[in-house]
């Protein structure tokens, strides 16, 4: 989405800095698009990590006030058979009251800053990689290989935090009493490979995801500049709609994976009550059997519920942020 708003804009000032934020930080939890390129000048005047900064205390915020609604997702994600959205959220309540509303909330927050980071950095690298002497911009295939492999870096180093962010939104009370103790204690009863239990499903649904978010640019782009002035820029509900298109489109695909990352994540015996290995492709069709195709997509509407509010409060607090770090706005 944030591709589209750089594309059809073109431009610098206040709709630059209102594009990039909507590039990189429609922050939904679910990092896994295509970074979007700094200017020679950001770069050059270090600009670039005041905006990074910027969208990660946007993200910090965003994600905190949604986090009730992405720990029911995630409670909606591993269950076996279907439950009612209220009926979930009763129980959740009920075993931890309010507070435990945002249980893993606190790692979702801390992985942001690494992952952003090193997403960045690699991004950089496989460009200059791809490039090398050439002065042309990359194409889109080029953008779609090096932000594929960039999230590929980034979630593989960061994994861990995933999987430690959906044992503490499951986790019951008293089962943890923190970030290091549910560490130590997943470490020690099932081993160092638990950590990057679903990774597989995990790094496979980067490639849906961010091949969209690429092709949604693309098709976007090309309509608005064939039915406008190239000066004219796009309105706020445009660039919003055009967002939440492609991270709804995205999602539709992808979701599958996160589904099925999420619920070997949460798994902590390696088979399952028929003695069967549990990996991606056992779980895939034990689903599909058992519960149907409508199984691969379940608690997905409170990840969608979730959107609208999370891109609002992104955008208001990357707003005050940006302002409060130097970034010029005009």
């Amino acid at each position: 989405m944030s591709r589209v708003v750089l594309a059809v804009s073109d431009c610098r000032g206040s709709m630059m800095a209102f594009s990039f934020w909507l590039v990189q930080y429609l922050d939904i939890g679910e990092d896994m698009n295509v970074p979007d390129d700094f200017t020679q000048s950001e770069m050059q005047t270090g600009m670039w990590w005041r905006h990074l900064a910027a969208g990660g205390i946007a993200g910090a915020v965003s994600r905190t006030c949604t986090a009730p609604l992405d720990r029911l997702k995630v409670f909606l994600q591993v269950q076996p058979t279907k439950q009612k959205i209220f009926d979930c959220f009763k129980g959740m309540l009920k075993e931890g009251g309010i507070k435990g509303l945002w249980r893993g909330n606190g790692i979702n927050v801390l992985k942001i800053a690494p992952e952003t980071a090193i997403k960045f950095a690699s991004y950089e690298q496989v460009k200059r990689l791809i490039k090398g002497d050439s002065k042309e911009n990359l194409g889109i295939y080029e953008r779609f290989i090096a932000g594929a492999l960039a999230g590929g870096i980034s979630q593989t180093a960061i994994y861990p935090m995933e999987v430690l962010k959906t044992r503490l939104a499951l986790r019951k009370t008293g089962q943890y009493k923190s970030i290091a103790d549910a560490a130590f204690k997943i470490y020690t009863n099932e081993g160092p490979k638990s950590f990057y239990r679903g990774y597989i499903p995990n790094i496979l649904g980067i490639i849906p995801y961010a091949g969209i978010d690429l092709a949604v640019y693309e098709t976007l782009k090309k309509n608005y500049l064939s039915t406008h002035a190239s000066d004219e820029q796009p309105s706020f509900y445009l660039l919003l709609a055009c967002g939440s298109a492609s991270s709804t489109l995205g999602q539709m695909c992808s979701y599958p994976l996160a589904l099925i990352r999420t619920r070997l994540q949460a798994t902590t015996v390696h088979t399952s009550m028929d003695g069967s290995a549990v990996n991606m492709t056992g779980l895939f069709r034990r689903i599909v059997k058992t519960e149907g195709v409508t199984g691969l997509y379940r608690g997905i509407t409170p990840n969608f519920i979730k959107v609208m509010p999370a891109v609002s409060i992104s955008y208001v607090v990357y707003e005050y942020s940006s302002r409060l770090l130097g970034v010029n706005m005009t």
